[in-house]
């Protein structure tokens, strides 16, 4: 019977393990794709459809103070400024790589 009961626990305690793994999987993803796309917000709003940016906006540094007002740590001008390089450096990221953050079945 004392080997019954363990077992038990120890299926529950595996299919909680796999659950929670699949959790932060899957938050992780979200969070992932949630900087790209504050990445590519910026970058367009820094440009403005033009082939460059125009210097001087101040936007990473006023958006830094909205975000951490509203939201709370995690949004300093330097997080903000990696968002953007994110952007810039995987432009197609979505298209490329959300597929392969996905849980394999």
């Amino acid at each position: 019977m004392a080997s019954v009961i363990s077992k038990i626990y120890s299926d529950i305690a595996a299919l909680l393990h796999v659950a929670r793994a699949k959790a932060y999987h899957t938050v992780n993803s979200i969070i992932v794709e949630t900087y790209w796309k504050i990445g590519q917000h910026i970058v367009e709003e820094e440009q403005a459809g033009k082939s460059r940016a125009e210097y001087g906006t101040k936007l990473i540094e006023n958006l830094s103070k909205y975000l951490t007002g509203t939201f709370g740590k995690g949004f300093s001008e330097a997080n903000l400024q990696n968002m953007r390089n994110f952007y810039l450096v995987y432009p197609e990221f979505p298209r490329q790589c959300l597929g392969n953050l996905s849980w394999p079945d």
